[in-house]
């Protein structure tokens, strides 16, 4: 009688080559954060006409921008450990619904207190999206080419912001603020019966979790036809440990790394957020049209996107964090520049791109980094996590923009104040590369 087939899925997908199957499941996730993208940057492009329409104050408008972040860091603690207890697939479909409705049903609001629940509660769901999006990638992608298709990947939120600025340039012109955010619930509840028959469940988490052998086999099918899965025996190359998935967090080999990651992600996405949310109204403060502005910041979105292409790629050659520390501390440069040039709206695109290209395409790459850092039985809680700290960050950014503004400091000052956290997260990574490098020399990296 032979003998039972043994298969690693760890190993299996660590070393096997890229399948279209597993390039659609990139792309399924790759159109998750575009929608996630467009909605989480829909607000920023719309204040100014939001402002116009019910007479309001900067600091007034300063709560639009922190419910919805606020939203995404509890959706970022909330549903990562969900997706650790439940899988990854439910959870995104879960969160991909909840923010379409709450996105739709935000148009209709008939007052900022309105829109301000509406954008919380949208924020919750794309809170949960966005790191499991990430989580869900990095667990089909090849060892050798993880940093760059996770990067690829994300590159999705950075191409939703930047559309969410084209739309708002023409949309708000022709049918009003409201038609953006109808159109930010429409894009996600479009996509979801696709993503339900379509996106698959990490087989990784299957196995750990000594359930559903049927569907890893039928996945492992759909990336490799030629090999017979049906009555393989699945392992993993790391076995569950005991406890809730947060409490994994703050294991011996872990707890440095995580606090290290979460100063990174806290300072990075403060000057995202911030930059996001605020620099149509600074850019429009200089006297151009809110379509000038508008297309000036949409550039920060470009260079987000060519940034992480371009940093992913490197990261699979050099040591990851050397690269992620290099481009954040240019970062604080190039934000540094913006308040200098921000009168000449050519010059201003250009360093807001260089400033996009670095900053952004970092976040991307601390996200790909977190990833790998953890091992299946907290991936998800460890990403989503990383990233609720960051949006505390971000909720700091978002009210530090209307508060700058309200001191009446010069453009100069303000981003040369907002330069400054980029530096930091520089020097956060090269830390956490420096621990983690010496942490793999003791033992080898899990899955």
């Amino acid at each position: 009688m032979p003998t039972q087939r043994t298969v690693n899925v760890t190993d299996f997908i660590a070393h096997h080559a890229l399948s279209p199957y597993q390039v659609l499941i990139i792309v399924l996730c790759f159109l998750i954060v575009a929608i996630d993208g467009f909605d989480t940057a829909a607000i920023g492009f719309l204040a100014p006409a939001i402002r116009a329409e019910w007479q309001l104050t900067p600091g007034d408008i300063a709560p639009l921008f922190g419910a919805g972040l606020a939203g995404l860091m509890a959706g970022a603690f909330l549903f990562g450990p969900l997706a650790d207890r439940f899988g990854r697939k439910s959870v995104l479909i879960t969160c991909v619904l909840f923010f379409g409705l709450a996105s739709l049903l935000s148009a209709y609001s008939g007052s900022a207190s309105e829109l301000v629940i509406w954008r919380f509660l949208t924020g919750l769901g794309l809170g949960g999206a966005m790191p499991n999006s990430v989580t869900l990638t990095s667990e089909f992608c090849p060892d050798k080419r993880r940093a760059f298709l996770v990067t690829a990947m994300f590159c999705g939120f950075t191409v939703g912001s930047a559309l969410g600025g084209l739309a708002s340039a023409h949309l708000v012109e022709a049918y009003g603020w409201r038609s953006v955010l109808m159109l930010g619930g429409v894009l996600p509840l479009a996509l979801l019966p696709v993503l339900v028959w379509r996106l698959p469940e990490s087989v990784r988490y299957l196995v750990m979790e000594n359930k559903g052998f049927h569907r890893v086999a039928a996945t492992l099918r759909r990336i490799d036809p030629a090999q017979d899965f049906d009555k393989a025996h699945f392992i993993v190359s790391h076995h569950k440990p005991a406890g809730m998935p947060v409490s994994h967090l703050f294991r011996p080999d872990l707890l440095r790394g995580t606090l290290l990651l979460w100063l990174t992600f806290f300072m990075s996405l403060l000057v995202i957020y911030l930059l996001s949310s605020w620099l149509p109204t600074f850019i429009k403060s200089t006297g151009v049209s809110l379509k000038t502005a508008s297309l000036v910041t949409t550039m920060f979105q470009v260079g987000g996107t060519v940034g992480a292409i371009v940093l992913g790629w490197l990261m699979d050659r050099v040591a990851p964090h050397r690269v992620l520390a290099t481009s954040y501390m240019l970062a604080g440069l190039f934000i540094a520049a913006i308040g200098s040039l921000s009168g000449n709206p050519v010059l201003a695109g250009l360093v807001v791109f260089c400033a996009g290209f670095c900053v952004s395409g970092s976040q991307v790459g601390a996200n790909a980094l977190s990833a790998s850092f953890y091992p299946t039985d907290c991936r998800a809680t460890g990403v989503s996590w990383a990233n609720g700290v960051g949006r505390m960050g971000s909720v700091l950014g978002s009210v530090g923009g209307g508060a700058m503004l309200t001191m009446n400091l010069p453009l100069s000052s303000v981003f040369m104040i907002v330069g400054l956290p980029a530096v930091v997260a520089g020097i956060t990574i090269l830390m956490f590369g420096l621990h983690h490098s010496r942490q793999q020399a003791i033992q080898p990296t899990v899955a």
